[in-house]
């Protein structure tokens, strides 16, 4: 993004990473008088429900910015396994679909025939509430697995009734780890510690992170190989993503060098002008690391949720699982995912 105005630039300089002189310009996200009304012809989720036959997301040539792209084929099946790309989902933003995005990706993957683990790293476990499992019955989380060294991981992982998603769960006690980190020797990369026993035995792990920039965050980001971050197409979904990718910088530079910016996620869609606008803004600052697939809003997550089971298995014909499933799709056909 080009300009004149005093910015808080990132440029992500770590081995492999992919992403060139990001800046970021706090005041390029002023957008005081955006129009909030939407085109009198905006489907409604009714009538979004039930797509055509076809696995493409409404047939588009071209991406809700007009860039032009193939659909993006399903995955071949694989043969062996691993070792496991690490992928942070990461915003300290609340509310913009992290959890939903990770607990919907992993379905999505997994039903292509990838090994997935979810580490929920957020104290208020949606993302194991997401997938049927009662993390307060159960006597070792994530947070049982950080601050005891001995424990074997396998111990903590929980398989799911789906096929290929397991998951290890989170509750209230992960809470705590904030405090407790700060006198550990080697806080930022105990988590990397942990997953390194049970990489070789998934094909991607996803780290469903809590909204902050604290301890738990930066360990998320130690241990990735990658972040996406889920931006929801609203104005202040945007304010915060500059502190983010100054961590992610940091981070880099003295922890974890090959992080990489794997793209940027934009949830929550609906056809009014100002998410229009604030898609446009989002791609002026990420170029092409938005992914082609935008997430619409659809009464249908919340249901998915209810139900514990991934909208791509539970209502897989709805449009809103054929976008999670063409982001899948994307980072396989990236490279992303083996």
């Amino acid at each position: 993004m080009q300009g004149t105005h005093d910015a808080s630039s990132v440029n992500l300089t770590g081995e492999g990473a992919m992403i060139r002189n990001v800046k970021f310009q706090q005041d390029a996200f002023d957008m005081p008088d955006l129009d909030e009304t939407a085109p009198q012809d905006a489907p409604s989720d009714e009538q979004e429900d039930i797509d055509d036959g076809d696995d493409t997301v409404n047939g588009m040539p071209t991406d809700l910015l007009g860039r032009e792209y193939e659909t993006f084929p399903a995955p071949q099946p694989l043969h062996q396994h691993g070792p496991a790309r690490v992928i942070a989902m990461c915003n300290q933003k609340g509310g913009v679909g992290k959890t939903t995005s990770s607990i919907n990706i992993a379905g999505a993957l997994s039903q292509y025939g990838r090994r997935v683990l979810i580490v929920d790293f957020d104290p208020q476990g949606a993302a194991s509430v997401g997938l049927g499992i009662n993390a307060n019955n159960i006597d070792n989380t994530i947070y049982t697995a950080l601050f005891n060294p001995r424990m074997d991981v396998h111990e903590v992982i929980q398989h799911t009734e789906f096929e290929n998603l397991d998951i290890i769960p989170a509750n209230i006690d992960l809470s705590a780890a904030e405090v407790q980190l700060v006198t550990e020797v080697g806080r930022e990369q105990i988590l990397a510690s942990v997953l390194r026993p049970i990489i070789n035995e998934y094909d991607v792990i996803i780290v469903d992170c809590q909204p902050s920039l604290g301890l738990l965050t930066v360990n998320a980001l130690t241990a990735a190989d990658g972040v996406i971050i889920p931006v929801a197409a609203e104005f202040f979904a945007l304010r915060g993503v500059a502190l983010l990718m100054q961590s992610i910088e940091k981070v880099q530079s003295r922890i974890n060098p090959g992080l990489e910016i794997y793209g940027v996620l934009v949830t929550m869609y609906t056809r009014t002008l100002h998410c229009e606008e604030v898609l446009q803004r989002i791609y002026e600052a990420f170029q092409d690391k938005v992914f082609h697939t935008v997430i619409s809003r659809s009464i249908k997550l919340p249901d998915s949720t209810v139900a514990a089971a991934p909208i791509t298995i539970f209502a897989p014909n709805h449009k809103t699982s054929k976008e999670y499933r063409e982001v899948a799709r994307e980072l396989v056909a990236r490279g992303v995912i083996a």
